[in-house]
């Protein structure tokens, strides 16, 4: 690694030797500098462009050049005439100054479509060719090397540390609702030009009266000769572990014309290539970010889903996925866009978790445990859209998407303080959300925004768990470690088994409605006029009960848990949540800023009804005040600060009083009388994309206040690990703050980051029936340091250590974990024929001091193909080379800290053959 690291170092230190600065400035025929004027200088032998820049504010610029050559220096600005001129290079640093002179011949003007890297207003236009180095094969490889764009570890891409929201190819959404489908299966060479669109609004009426700050989205611009055409690429391949015979089936097509498309993507696999995992699936299809801001409530509706595992080819021994998905889009005229998908994914896997818990009580007892599970999840997801623009002035949007899922798992545990328990779960939910827009502009000074929004859930979660018993020493003082807590639920101790089941049905139906009316005061300012109102109900309906030896069933009576007296065993819950509102924003636009102050005035009623006999009500006003203020230095360089106050309400899952199995280890009763939280919340983040000195930096600082904060009062057993808990309000505040900053800078072909992010939480909670402060400091540190040749090999050498320390006043001594991950990453493309590529990760998992885990992984891939233009390509993957068995990470919550190993998928090498169309 040390070695590797020098060499990078000595290629920096010999790319900058070896260079020349040409600088200069650039006017228009009055002598006022122009800023993001576009300087390129072309290679006359090579014929590429060399170097590459922009103006700053003052109309600079500064290109890197090799010694003692010859170079087409050309310079364009939009309604200036281009400038071209030839110049020889020597052995030291030279400047020259431009003038440009206005033409209206602007179609002549098109060295913008060859530059790198364009911005227009809040577009940033990628060139896709100059990024890549003929390694590239799936649209995911393009976007890493972009300056500005990452690929999160969740697979999603962040502009400026925004998430994208969206992704769309020529103008046409691609799969709304996740964007790793087109990061994984779009072809690179298909990519011509990659838009950033920053401040994103997908209706125009709306763009020049909302601040649309943190909405991103990206539209793939794709080489001409991939239109009227079917292309894409067909992967078949096959191999064989130590334990089964590996296969892999992925045909990935598509089709764009003007006025329809066809996506078709298919994946039948083994080896851990997970397109849609089971929590992508569950959030998918989602409709795209509400148009208006938001109104200041938070409800949630909870989930009653099962205890499902994400697997993934890093915490599974097996793997098995299976996906069908096909994406459509017709315009039958220019008036009227039809789009929508079908996807059916199942993912079937096995896993195997070793946790050593380490309890904050000192009283509780350590916990081992040796868990192994298998699981399948198969689920169906639809979505159907519809634009009707009837001209500039109106437009109408409907969309409807559903998920409908069949899941279900087995798990044994062998427990060190518990025996041996399984324990079986499974669901059969379904979600169906509707939403309809209505934009219609009735003057040049009136907007009227209507949006409806309705979801309808069910979700029947069964659960059983089965955990072994001595029935002979059920007083004695070295008892079965599940006796106390069975005595406490009311279970009977004679059998050889505690056997328990439980069902719930959760059913939620939520209305969200609001009317926006924009009256455009001036070309600087605008008032917007809210009312709305949020009509939402859910129904939890559930039993727990014993399965005794003989076969029959017997209704516990609980005597306490998490402090409530004689809980039931049965809940009958209804709550309705009703809220009314209306507000007023006025946004002004005044030199760099805009400032957007505002609020809204709500009549917030919610109330619960159990077992149709007890009747809880809660109804209150409340001002939520708001304020915004963006400050634009630079067209790319900008400052935002945003204040809100908002409040959030609970889900029935919280307020439903009977008990409720969340675990063979934790029982739950709910609290009908619980209240809102309100929050405090405060955003200040900074970004800059400068092209003149090739950098970028976004930073943010978020700071949340909550009172009345919605906890668990959580008891465990004396001797135990079994806990029961129940709702309550935290009586003091809690507190977030979090900082993040990430800058880069490209230095030639040498791309650099460094990133920085800190967290600190101080949490009041009740446990053991003792007052608690739980104060969280998690802080790390990243770098990235990267090659980026076009026919040399590339390295890129990243490092993470992050740190977590971890204070309760419920013991004396500070919990400190700390992570150290360096890893580097190899790919070449040998005479456009040969790519290699490879990924090698270390990671060192320490506590207090102690390292606790060590463990590497390598992959590798070597292909062939005849020429760059081949049809056929044949890849030799191998994964996990090094053979190692398990991973490892340290997790903590306010009961416990948790070194968890979990293994992960053996060695294995596949060959594969691909076909490109």
């Amino acid at each position: 690694m040390k070695k590797i690291f020098l060499i990078t170092i000595f290629m920096v230190s010999w790319v900058t030797s070896s260079q020349i600065k040409y600088t200069g400035v650039v006017k228009d025929s009055i002598g006022a500098p122009l800023e993001m004027a576009n300087v390129i200088a072309l290679d006359t032998v090579a014929k590429r462009i060399a170097s590459y820049g922009f103006t700053d504010a003052n109309g600079v610029f500064k290109l890197d050049l090799a010694k003692n050559t010859v170079y087409n220096i050309k310079i364009s600005y939009v309604g200036f005439k281009e400038i071209s001129e030839f110049i020889t290079t020597k052995g030291a640093n030279m400047s020259k100054s431009y003038s440009m002179y206005e033409d209206n011949m602007l179609e002549g003007i098109n060295i913008v479509a060859k530059m790198p890297v364009t911005v227009k207003g809040d577009t940033i236009i990628y060139n896709a060719d100059s990024f890549k180095n003929g390694s590239e094969r799936k649209l995911k490889d393009v976007l890493e090397k972009l300056p500005g764009v990452e690929i999160n570890d969740a697979g999603q891409i962040e502009v400026e540390g925004k998430a994208v929201e969206k992704i769309m190819v020529d103008g046409k959404e691609f799969f709304s609702g996740d964007t790793k489908l087109a990061t994984e299966n779009i072809p690179s060479n298909a990519v011509d030009k990659i838009q950033v669109l920053r401040n994103y609004s997908n209706v125009s009426q709306l763009s020049s009266v909302q601040n649309n700050q943190d909405r991103v989205a990206i539209n793939i611009k794709l080489k001409e000769g991939k239109k009227n055409f079917w292309f894409g690429d067909i992967s078949a391949g096959g191999g064989q572990s130590q334990d089964e015979t590996l296969y892999l089936f992925q045909p990935k097509l598509f089709y764009y014309t003007p006025k329809y498309t066809i996506n078709i993507i298919g994946d039948v696999n083994n080896l851990g290539d997970v397109v849609i995992s089971r929590r992508d699936a569950r959030s998918f299809g989602g409709s795209f970010q509400s148009q208006s801001p938001s109104n200041g409530t938070n409800i949630s509706l909870g989930d009653a889903g099962i205890g499902f595992l994400n697997a993934g080819a890093r915490n599974a021994n097996r793997i098995e996925t299976t996906l069908s998905a096909l994406n459509f889009s017709y315009s039958p005229n220019p008036k009227l866009d039809l789009s929508g998908f079908l996807i059916w994914s199942g993912n079937s896997n096995g896993q195997r978790n070793i946790n050593d818990i380490d309890y904050v009580d000192p009283n509780i007892p350590d916990e081992f445990r040796d868990t192994r599970t298998d699981q399948t999840s198969n689920t169906g997801l639809f979505r159907f859209s519809t634009i009707y623009k009837k001209d500039f002035n109106n437009q109408l949007n409907y969309n409807i998407s559903g998920r409908f899922s069949n899941e279900y798992s087995n798990q044994t545990v062998d427990s060190r303080v518990l025996s041996d328990i399984s324990q079986y779960e499974k669901a059969t939910p379904f979600t169906i959300n509707q939403d309809f827009s209505y934009f219609y502009t009735a003057s040049e000074k009136s907007i009227f925004a209507l949006e409806v929004k309705h979801l309808l859930q069910d979700e029947d979660p069964f659960y059983i768990a089965s955990l072994e018993n001595d029935p002979n020493n059920n007083d004695d003082v070295d008892n079965d470690g599940f006796d106390d807590a069975a005595e406490t639920l009311g279970l009977d101790r004679s059998n050889m088994f505690y056997t328990l089941e439980q069902d719930r049905r959760v059913q939620s139906n939520q209305l969200d409605a609001k009317l926006d009316y924009y009256y455009i005061l001036n070309q600087k300012s605008n008032l917007n006029f809210v009312a709305g109102t949020i009509l939402s109900q859910q129904n939890f309906d559930s039993r727990f009960f014993q399965i005794l030896d003989n076969g029959t069933q017997l209704d516990p009576i609980p005597t306490n848990v998490g402090g409530s007296s004689n809980p039931p065993t049965t809940n009958d819950t209804e709550y309705n949540f009703t809220d009314i509102y209306a507000g007023l924003r006025y946004r002004l636009r005044t030199g760099i800023f805009t400032v957007t102050p505002g609020f809204t005035l709500h009549s917030y009623n919610s109330n619960n009804t159990q077992y149709s006999l007890e009747t809880f009500e809660d109804k209150f006003f409340k001002f939520l005040p708001e304020f915004n203020v963006i400050a634009q230095f630079k067209q790319s360089e900008s400052l935002n600060f945003t204040y809100r106050q908002q409040v959030n309400f609970t889900d029935v899952n919280q307020i439903a009083r009977g008990i409720v199995a969340r675990s063979y280890d934790a029982f739950f009763s709910g609290n009908p009388e619980l209240i809102n939280a309100s929050f405090h919340n405060v955003n200040l983040s900074y970004r800059s994309f400068n092209l003149f000195n090739n950098s970028n930096v976004f930073s943010t600082i978020r700071y949340t206040k909550t009172i009345d904060q919605v906890n668990n009062n959580v008891i465990f057993q004396p001797g135990s690990v079994v806990s029961n808990s129940s709702s309550i309000n935290s009586p003091l505040d809690n507190e977030n703050l979090t900082a993040i900053l990430s800058a880069g800078k490209t230095f030639g072909k040498i791309q650099t980051r460094i990133g920085g992010n800190y967290n600190y939480s101080k949490t009041y909670q009740f446990f053991n029936r003792a007052e608690n402060t739980n104060i969280n400091n998690n802080y790390g540190v990243n770098a990235r340091i990267g090659t980026n040749f076009r026919k040399a090999p590339n390295v890129s050498l990243r490092y993470a250590v992050n740190f977590s320390n971890q204070e309760n006043t419920a013991r004396p001594e500070i919990f400190k974990s700390v992570n150290h991950r360096p890893s580097i990453n190899f790919d070449a493309y040998i005479k456009q024929s040969i790519t290699l590529t490879s990924d090698f990760s270390y990671t060192n998992q320490r506590q207090n001091g102690v390292t606790t885990n060590t463990f590497s992984i390598w992959n590798a891939k070597l292909a062939y193909r005849k020429d760059k233009d081949a049809k056929l390509e044949y890849e030799v993957v191998g994964n996990n080379l090094l053979a190692t068995g398990s991973e490892a990470s340290v997790s903590q919550n306010l009961n416990a800290f948790t070194l968890n190993e979990r293994f992960i998928l053996p060695r294995f090498i596949s060959f594969r053959i691909r076909y490109q169309l």
